[in-house]
């Protein structure tokens, strides 16, 4: 949950002493970001608050403690307990993923594929629900499971849904050993881990530390391996005109489509993200 603290007459911090010392760990502009956020989101105040100087009223115990935390590499949205994705805030913890924006687009993908139709839709490593209640949201009519092999992930993902008034349901299961289902969904969608573990040394700190592994990594010696549990399953669950839609490894692009294909689905595509990075599969039956 976001932090909560009352106005109190005792700081002598101001915004710029609260974001500049984030400088050595971000942009400036950045930076000044996360010092909004943390005004906004902790505390409610406006843009004009601050320029107004009501920061300086806030207890700076507080506030360095807050500091302390984003000076670690913490997340801002792990601090305030909220993260933005599409047109909704979404409560996070260290249990789940940031929501990151480009998987929105998979989101809007589904939604434009299932139209205003009734369909089924399954969400695969759902997470904080960011997927599966977006798309819930977006079209009232779809039937849309969602399923996450951590209950800690899926107790705050029915909190999410509750709050937004989504229509979801969240069920407790291994993506690696899924149902023996047959024509049940229209449409099955899933971001499932898919970074090696080699790849660690690339990353940036304040992911490899603080957000969940067991929903980021994969082996090095198999980077397909909740790809291939999810097309299996998919190539059987799927209707007969169903379609499977994944957020990929920009490695391994060309070797998941060569899979999907070996798998059964008779059309692939991969789509590119706004950086041109191959980012999106979508697999026809």
């Amino acid at each position: 949950m976001s932090v909560q603290v009352p106005l109190m007459q005792k700081s002598d911090m101001t915004y710029q002493a609260f974001w500049r010392p984030l400088t050595v760990l971000y942009p400036e502009r950045e930076a000044q970001w996360i010092g909004r956020v943390i005004m906004e989101e902790c505390y409610g105040l406006t843009q004009s608050d601050i320029i107004m100087g009501k920061v300086e009223r806030l207890d700076e115990q507080v506030l360095r403690t807050i500091q302390q935390r984003l000076l670690k590499g913490e997340p801002v949205q792990y601090v305030v307990g909220m993260a933005a994705f599409g047109d909704n805030l979404f409560m996070v913890s260290p249990s789940v993923l940031i929501p990151r924006p480009e998987t929105l687009w998979l989101c809007h993908a589904v939604s434009e594929t299932i139209g205003i139709m009734p369909r089924s839709v399954l969400d695969i490593g759902t997470g904080s629900g960011c997927i599966a209640i977006t798309i819930a949201l977006d079209r009232p009519t779809a039937m849309v499971t969602a399923w996450d092999i951590s209950n800690d992930a899926l107790d705050l993902a029915r909190s999410n849904a509750l709050r937004l008034e989504a229509d979801v349901d969240f069920v407790h299961q291994d993506a690696l050993c899924p149902p023996d289902n047959y024509n049940l969904w229209n449409v099955i969608v899933s971001n499932p881990p898919y970074i090696c573990l080699q790849e660690q040394a690339a990353m940036e700190r304040n992911v490899l530390d603080f957000e969940p592994h067991l929903a980021l990594f994969v082996p090095n010696d198999d980077p397909l391996l909740y790809y291939r549990s999810i097309a299996r399953y998919a190539i059987k669950a799927l209707t007969a005109d169903g379609a499977l839609f994944f957020e990929i490894n920009p490695l391994y692009a060309s070797e998941l489509g060569d899979l999907l294909l070996d798998t059964g689905f008779k059309t692939v595509k991969i789509y590119q993200d706004d950086y041109e990075k191959d980012r999106y599969i979508i697999a026809w039956k």
